[in-house]
Order: C-alpha cells, then sequence, then structure tokens
C-alpha cells in the first residue's frame, strides 16, 4: 500500500509513479479461501447435512423465496431506450447545492421501479426551448448515479455565463420538467478491457470519466488499473473530489487520482498550473506499453492542448497537441 502522490513538481514523481504504471497487480493469499469458503455455503444451502432432522422438502426454500429470487432474476426495466424513443419529460425532484457554482438535480424516472437505461459509457442529451430561442437548446449530460440505481437520475450541472442550458437548469425548481433522451452511446466498456487506463478532465469532463471508474471498482471481476489527472481553476471548482477519495482509499493499488489547479492557494500540496506535458510524461504509461488507453474530456481550451477536438459525436477527428508529442497514436486516445 502507498500514500497518494503529491504533485509539488513533476520531475521526482517519475520513478514512483513509472512503476505503479507497469506493475503487475499482485495477489492476495487470501483469495483461495474466499473462495472455498463460498463454494462450501454455496453446497450447504442446497442439501441436508447428516445428522439433521430435516426432510429435503423442509430444507427447500419456501415458494415465496422462489418468488423473490425470480423477481432478483428479472431485469429492471430501462426508462432510456434509444432508438426511436422520444424525449422523456422528467420530474425535478431535488435541487441540492453542491458548490458555489454547481448543482446536483435529481430526477424522477416515469416509474419508481425503472432503472435509467444507461451503460457505460453513455450520456443523455437534454432539450430546453425558451421564449427567446429560435430552436431548442440541446445538451449532453453523464449522469453521477449508478446506473442500477432505480427511480432517477442525477446530474451534476456547473453554471456558466451566457450558458442557455446551465442557467436554466439552475433555475429549475422541483415540480418543473425537463426532456431527456438516451443512451447516447459514447466509449463501449467491457471488464479487464485494456490493462490500464489513463483519465485527463477538465471541471465538469469527470463526469463520464467518473462513470467509467464506479463501472470497474463495482465489479470484483475487472482489476483494470486507473489514473485520474483532474485539472481546475480553484481548489473550490474540484468536483466529486469526496467520491475519488473514497476510491483511492479503498483500492489504493489500482487507482490513483492526480489533482493540479490554475489558481492554487500556497498551502495546496498538489499540482499547481495547466496540465503540461511533463506531468502527463511522469503520469501515463508509456505509448509502447500494451493494451493501454488514454480518455480525455474537458473545454475546448484543454482538448486543443492535449488532444486536439474531436469534429463530431461519431468522428474522432486526428490526434494532435501533448498525447501525440509524447508518441501515443490515435487508437490509444478517446476524446468525450
Amino acid at each position: 500500500m502507498f500514500a497518494r502522490a503529491v504533485l509539488r513538481s513533476a520531475g521526482p514523481m517519475r520513478q514512483s509513479i513509472r512503476g505503479y504504471a507497469t506493475e503487475a497487480p499482485k495477489s492476495s493469499s487470501s483469495t483461495p479461501w474466499i473462495v472455498g469458503a463460498a463454494a462450501i455455503g454455496a453446497g450447504a444451502a442446497g442439501y441436508t447435512f447428516l445428522g439433521s432432522n430435516k426432510t429435503s422438502a423442509e430444507a427447500a426454500p419456501k415458494p415465496s423465496e422462489d418468488a423473490a429470487q425470480a423477481a432478483k432474476s428479472v431485469p429492471a426495466a430501462k426508462a432510456f431506450l434509444g432508438g426511436d424513443q422520444g424525449f422523456l419529460d422528467l420530474r425535478l425532484a431535488e435541487v441540492i447545492p453542491y458548490n458555489h457554482n454547481t448543482k446536483k438535480l435529481r430526477f424522477e424516472l416515469p416509474e419508481k421501479d425503472q432503472v435509467s437505461g444507461l451503460n457505460v459509457a453513455s450520456a443523455i442529451i437534454t432539450k430546453y426551448k425558451g421564449p427567446q430561442h429560435d430552436k431548442p437548446v440541446i445538451r449532453p449530460y453523464t449522469p453521477i448515479n449508478d446506473e442500477d440505481e432505480k427511480g432517477f437520475v442525477d446530474l451534476l450541472v456547473k453554471v456558466y455565463p451566457n450558458g442557455p442550458m446551465s442557467e436554466h437548469l439552475h433555475s429549475m425548481t422541483p415540480g418543473q420538467t425537463l426532456s431527456m433522451k438516451g443512451p447516447i452511446p459514447k466509449y463501449p466498456w467491457s471488464a479487464n478491457k485494456h490493462e490500464h487506463i489513463t483519465l485527463i478532465a477538465g471541471g465538469t469532463g469527470i463526469t463520464p470519466m467518473y462513470q467509467l471508474i464506479r463501472a470497474i471498482f463495482k465489479n470484483p471481476e475487472d482489476k483494470t488499473k486507473v489514473s485520474l489527472i483532474f485539472g481546475n481553476v480553484k481548489e473550490e471548482d474540484i468536483l466529486l473530489k469526496e467520491e475519488l477519495e473514497k476510491i483511492e482509499n479503498e483500492y489504493p493499488q489500482r487507482f490513483r487520482a492526480f489533482y493540479t489547479l490554475d489558481n492554487a492557494p500556497e498551502s495546496w500540496p498538489y499540482g499547481k498550473g495547466f496540465i503540461t506535458k511533463e506531468l502527463l510524461k511522469d503520469v501515463i504509461p508509456d505509448p509502447k506499453s500494451q493494451n493501454i488507453k488514454v480518455f480525455v474530456c474537458g473545454p475546448p481550451g484543454m482538448y486543443k492542448a492535449i488532444s486536439g477536438a474531436k469534429v463530431s459525436p461519431t468522428d474522432q477527428g486526428e490526434l494532435s497537441g501533448i498525447l501525440k508529442e509524447l508518441g501515443y497514436t490515435k487508437e490509444q486516445v478517446y476524446k468525450f
């Protein structure tokens, strides 16, 4: 177990970070015992032990238990079906202030027992047409709640000056509705698809990265290593830091988060300034490493500097910027 690396300068971190990036996962000596115990427990559930005076009929699950198990095995209905499904008008149930310019908004799904229908990675699009608009405003958002949670979706929304959708969302009150559609497919994830992924995020670009992180670390079969480089303007702008630190503390051998601020206070113990070539060179696995992937999501200026912009939702565009200078290929990079 190691302590979180501190980004005071890029140079001294190289040895420890490179070791993390290429280090093979360590096996746990307790695993066989756990598997064996689970197998014994599973076997015991279906059989009567010698010496027991219970008959097989008495030991068998009751009909009500069978029904409960069957209900659990039936997939939950999905609210967002994609394809030709139109927009759904979802009711705003709750508004939770998050920081000085961000709110969490909880929208109810049409049915309480529905899940959103999003997969990893995917998003929804929102639609709003105000009296001052000639045509509807369309904006994508990645919900921050787990895809298996029923009855609602949570959006983390930062308000931008003259941002027609974010300003509208921040003006909404519980009971009002917003039109949404999805899922909008992004990068199809499956367990152990890559040995190591690096997530480069700026501002609200953390939300699709958090969706990936959640999916990886809630799946006990997925052993992917994850490095996150997260840039913000000020400390109070960092979103989901508590959630990220919880995962980092729980999986210290597989997840590291590196924070850097444009305007860092003197006491800030992590990175200062923009995301630079030196920082990325130290944090990301070498481009010649096998089976790695780099994901980028943030404001236009960050895309331009790091990877180049994508052309459209279906065209990633050419790779440019720092990642190209460091030797990464277009195939190794995905732009959200």
